[in-house]
C-alpha cells in the first residue's frame, strides 16, 4: 500500500531538510575551520623550532665544555710557567738556566695558541648564546600566537555548536509532529541518498537541479494530493505545493 500524508505534513519534511542541511554544513564548517589549519601550521612550526633551539642549546653546552677545556689547559701552562720563572731565578746553573729558558719560550708559546683558541672559543660561546637567546624570544613569540590562534577556534567553535544545538532542537521539535511511517521514509532516503525531501518548483526538483520529464510530471499530476511520491532523479520525497507548477 503506498503511504499518504497530509500535504501539510509533507510540506515540514521541506522545514526537516532544511536543517538537516544546515546541521551538515556546521558540521562541515566545524572541521574546516580556516582557525584550525592555521594552528595545525603554528604548532608544525613550534615542534620545527623546538628541534632547531634543542639543537642550538647542545652546541652552547659543547661550547661551554670546549671553552672549559681550553680555561683548564691555560691554567696548566700559566702554572708551569709560574713555576719554571721561579725556578729560573733561583737557579745557579748555566745549563739548567738554558733548560729552563727553553721550556720557558715553549709554555710562553703554548700559552699564547691556547688563548687565542680561548678567544676563538669565546667568540663562538657569545653567538651561541645570542643564537639561544634569539630561539627562545621566537619560542615566546610563537606560543602566543598558538594561543591566540587556539582562542579563536575555540571561540568559532563555540559559536557553531550553539547554532547548532538551537538548529538540532528545531529539527527535533518538527520531526516529533510528524507520522512514523513518513519520517522513516525520510531519514531512509536522506540517509541514502542525501536528501530526504525536495521541492518540486516549477517542474524542477530542488535537490537535484534537474527539471523532471513531461512522462514523470503526468504521474505527478495524476496523483492525489495526499499521496508520498518520490522524486524520480534524487530519490527525495518530492513534496508538492503551489510552486511546483501542476
Amino acid at each position: 500500500m503506498a503511504l499518504k500524508a497530509s500535504p501539510d505534513d509533507q510540506s515540514h519534511l521541506l522545514e526537516l531538510q532544511e536543517l538537516d542541511t544546515k546541521l551538515r554544513q556546521l558540521d562541515h564548517q566545524a572541521k574546516n575551520l580556516p582557525g584550525i589549519a592555521v594552528l595545525a601550521g603554528l604548532t608544525s612550526d613550534a615542534d620545527s623550532l623546538r628541534i632547531e633551539s634543542a639543537e642550538a642549546k647542545g652546541a652552547l653546552e659543547d661550547a661551554k665544555t670546549e671553552l672549559g677545556r681550553v680555561e683548564a689547559d691555560v691554567a696548566v701552562v700559566e702554572a708551569r710557567i709560574t713555576r719554571d720563572a721561579d725556578r729560573l731565578q733561583a737557579s745557579t746553573s748555566v745549563k739548567d738556566v738554558a733548560g729552563l729558558e727553553s721550556e720557558l719560550a715553549g709554555l710562553r708559546k703554548r700559552q699564547f695558541d691556547l688563548e687565542e683558541i680561548e678567544l676563538t672559543v669565546m667568540e663562538k660561546l657569545e653567538a651561541l648564546e645570542s643564537a639561544a637567546a634569539a630561539f627562545s624570544t621566537r619560542q615566546a613569540e610563537l606560543q602566543a600566537r598558538i594561543a591566540d590562534a587556539a582562542a579563536e577556534r575555540d571561540t568559532a567553535l563555540t559559536a557553531l555548536a550553539s547554532e547548532r544545538t538551537h538548529s538540532a532542537a528545531n529539527r527535533a521539535t518538527i520531526a516529533s509532529k510528524l507520522p512514523a511511517d513518513l519520517l522513516a521514509l525520510y531519514e531512509r532516503q536522506r540517509e541514502r541518498y542525501g536528501f530526504g525531501a525536495s521541492l518540486l518548483q516549477h517542474g524542477v526538483s530542488k535537490a537535484s537541479g534537474v527539471k523532471l520529464l513531461e512522462n514523470d510530471m503526468a504521474v505527478i499530476r495524476a496523483a492525489a494530493p495526499d499521496d508520498v511520491l518520490l522524486c524520480p532523479d534524487s530519490s527525495a520525497i518530492l513534496v508538492r505545493t503551489s510552486e511546483s507548477g501542476i
